[in-house]
């Protein structure tokens, strides 16, 4: 799970006109749909990049040379794109156009695709599922017709510009559930008893982003995402409820974010191998118990320590691909060109320079 505070720089940001669609190609891509491997994925969450290019942000590579930051990441191992998509942000970014001229890049690159939707104006975590402000009074009828509208429109959007997603999200960190207070779950909090538990709502809502997601791309894999990856207790008992009231997936995603770990500042090595272990446990049990395979579909480390970042994706990496791609499909890093000095967000993977660090070369593998 992401700190929340990292969200709240955003609400300063200066409004910006959002990127369209005709300035998609104004980019130095190279038009080369050859993709790298595509059996293990080893991407990137970019939701910021068109953000922080309208604001001055260049990216370099090792040497120094400047490139187009998805080429750059694509230049250094990766093979695909993850895509965060809200549904009337005030400023425009990660609203649907800005997710198109995105994705187009992705696509002239040969990259593969997920698509993240947040079923909200802005950030949806753990820690807020807000509705977004026009469906703010929808009962659950019509909460769940709006799912699947949104969810429609976007895909309908990328499908006429020729782009298929491999992987859509219904839903981000949906730990404690989604469009809130509708569809809230509240296993784990310590006031739960103050709260309505709606795993039936949640479910119902889930599906119906499920059912629209197969409607437009019926070969797209579908996945449920929550954090915490190494806590199995957490992926049980979710799950479980999930299952038991008859809800859909194809994929498991899980957030890693072993900074946030306990012992890690005393101990950063040895907290990694813990949350390593810890993880590819829950992974081992969830495929067993579900027979679906797991997507880390977050992931981060300090940017300031990238020897201890390297080890730890480098070894994440390493074990994930060892168990084969029916138990995990891949690793996504969130965010890892958001620099500190843009984001003010410490678990990216480049330098206030614009340089990938020494933690990037675990995707070379």
């Amino acid at each position: 799970m992401k700190p929340f505070s990292k969200f709240i720089l955003l609400t300063s940001l200066a409004l910006m006109t959002v990127v369209q669609y005709q300035n998609a190609d104004n980019h130095s891509i190279k038009n080369n749909p050859k993709t790298y491997s595509t059996s293990f994925a080893k991407g990137a969450d970019v939701g910021w990049i068109t953000q922080m290019e309208k604001e001055g942000a260049k990216f370099y590579n090792a040497e120094g040379k400047q490139m187009e930051c998805m080429a750059l990441l694509k230049s250094m191992g990766m093979n695909a794109i993850r895509l965060r998509v809200w549904v009337n942000p005030k400023d425009g970014w990660c609203g649907k156009q800005d997710l198109l001229n995105k994705a187009l890049r992705a696509k002239k690159l040969g990259m593969q695709i997920m698509i993240d939707f947040h079923y909200s104006d802005w950030w949806a975590d753990p820690g807020k599922q807000n509705k977004p402000a026009a469906w703010k009074d929808y009962n659950m009828q019509q909460l769940k017709q709006a799912v699947a509208n949104h969810t429609k429109d976007v895909l309908l959007l990328l499908k006429r510009n020729n782009i298929t997603p491999k992987w859509v999200q219904v839903g981000n960190e949906t730990t404690n559930g989604m469009l809130w207070p509708d569809g809230g779950v509240w296993l784990w909090d310590e006031n739960k008893e103050n709260k309505p538990n709606h795993f039936d709502n949640y479910t119902a809502l889930s599906n119906a982003g499920y059912n629209a997601v197969k409607a437009v791309f019926p070969k797209a894999k579908v996945i449920i995402h929550i954090d915490n990856g190494y806590n199995k207790e957490q992926f049980s008992r979710f799950f479980r409820q999930l299952k038991s009231n008859g809800g859909k997936w194809d994929v498991i995603g899980m957030s890693l974010y072993p900074s946030y770990y306990e012992g890690f500042e005393q101990d950063r090595k040895g907290t990694c191998n813990k949350f390593i272990s810890k993880c590819m446990e829950n992974i081992e049990y969830l495929t067993k118990t579900y027979s679906t395979p797991v997507m880390i579909s977050e992931i981060g480390m300090p940017w300031d320590d990238a020897v201890t970042a390297n080890y730890f994706l480098s070894s994440i990496i390493r074990k994930t691909k060892e168990i084969g791609i029916t138990k995990c499909l891949g690793v996504f890093y969130w965010e890892p060109e958001g620099y500190a000095k843009w984001s003010k967000y410490s678990l990216c993977a480049f330098d206030n320079s614009g340089k990938p660090t020494a933690a990037m070369d675990a995707f070379k593998q």
